[in-house]
């Protein structure tokens, strides 16, 4: 079996990859079990030598809309014409595509519409799991959010990433309609505690004000304490992508986006449970500097899910954030690979 990982280099997709390498094969939609031969990852990054040098890995560098161009017998790099099922988790984040429109249409539209024509044009269904967000939900005064987001809750983006992941979601639901691909659009949470350094997202300080902090560095948290955030680990996350592959069609359901699971808190409560894991002298570096625009996008957001259909997959959320947390030191604590 071959998958193609877009952004396979990054904390997601490098997790994934491990995570299907380790477990050696793969369901697809519902079938017998198949073993991994090949894992193409493809992004602008070499993955990590663990990755490259693994005998099923494939990498692909390079700007993933040039990576898409047929070449003169309509093949790809991105997409090999064995590829069995494609994770698509390359984008650009909610910051960027705020701060330059152009690069959030080309990163995340016409990327994900390029993807899905090389899909179409194999010819054999492969199975396409789009990682969505709960961007796609948003508030306002003249049409409110409301408090619990339930399976069929209206999707409101109040952002361009959050639009842009939205009309990402309906192209991949009409190719899947027309069964050019066997599309699962899964819409993945804020995950925390991402490693690493912190990105263009604006909710890049969720792992932040934690990361840092455990690290002896000082953190600014730019939304007041009581801001309700919604959150999921990376071990939650990618468990929402593997078990989007595995899924056979009747277990997905309908076309539209299934929303993950999530521990539901706040910008407070997520400082008092570092407290509690690490010591107050830990929770005490992180410093409160609102910042108002990422207050208000972060404050557009969903908080509560009731995520029931992805619950009737086995899906769940994490325990707690303390859990969250203790996992983070415990796996930042590991020898690096």
């Amino acid at each position: 079996m071959h998958i193609v990982v877009t952004g396979g280099a990054g904390f997601l997709g490098v997790r994934l990859a491990r995570t299907l390498l380790a477990q050696g094969s793969v369901a697809l939609a519902g079938a017998a079990p198949r073993p991994i031969t090949r894992l193409t990852l493809v992004d602008r990054a070499a993955p990590p030598a663990d990755l490259a040098g693994d005998a099923r890995v494939t990498t692909v560098i390079g700007d993933l809309n040039a990576l898409l161009q047929p070449d003169a017998q309509g093949a790809t790099p991105a997409v090999p014409p064995d590829t069995n099922a494609v994770v698509h988790l390359a984008a650009a984040v909610s910051g960027e595509c705020e701060a330059d429109f152009d690069l959030g249409l080309r990163s995340n539209l016409d990327a994900t519409r390029a993807l899905l024509q090389a899909c179409r044009a194999l010819g054999t269904q492969p199975v396409f799991v789009f990682s969505s967000s709960l961007a796609v939900f948003g508030h306002t005064a003249e049409q409110p959010m409301p408090p619990i987001i339930e399976d069929d809750t209206l999707p409101t983006p109040q952002n361009s990433y959050g639009i842009q992941k939205f009309m990402c979601e309906q192209l991949v639901a009409d190719c899947t309609r027309k069964g050019f691909v066997r599309g699962r659009n899964v819409r993945l949470m804020t995950v925390s505690v991402r490693p690493g350094r912190p990105n263009g997202a604006a909710s890049s300080f969720l792992s932040g004000i934690v990361r840092e902090p455990l690290a002896g560095e000082r953190a600014v948290c730019p939304v007041p304490p009581e801001t309700p955030v919604a959150l999921s680990s990376p071990t939650r996350t990618i468990e929402g992508l593997v078990r989007a592959l595995q899924a056979s069609d009747a277990e997905w359901g309908p076309r539209t986006a299934l929303n993950l699971p999530a521990v539901s808190t706040t910008a407070g409560e997520m400082v008092a449970a570092l407290a509690r894991v690490a010591g107050p002298e830990v929770a005490a570096l992180v410093d409160w500097v609102p910042d108002a625009h990422i207050t208000r996008l972060i404050g557009s957001w969903p908080a509560g899910m009731n995520a029931q259909r992805a619950a009737r997959l086995g899906l769940r959320a994490d325990t707690s954030f303390d859990d969250i947390v203790r996992a983070y030191v415990r796996e930042t604590a590991a020898p690096a690979r």
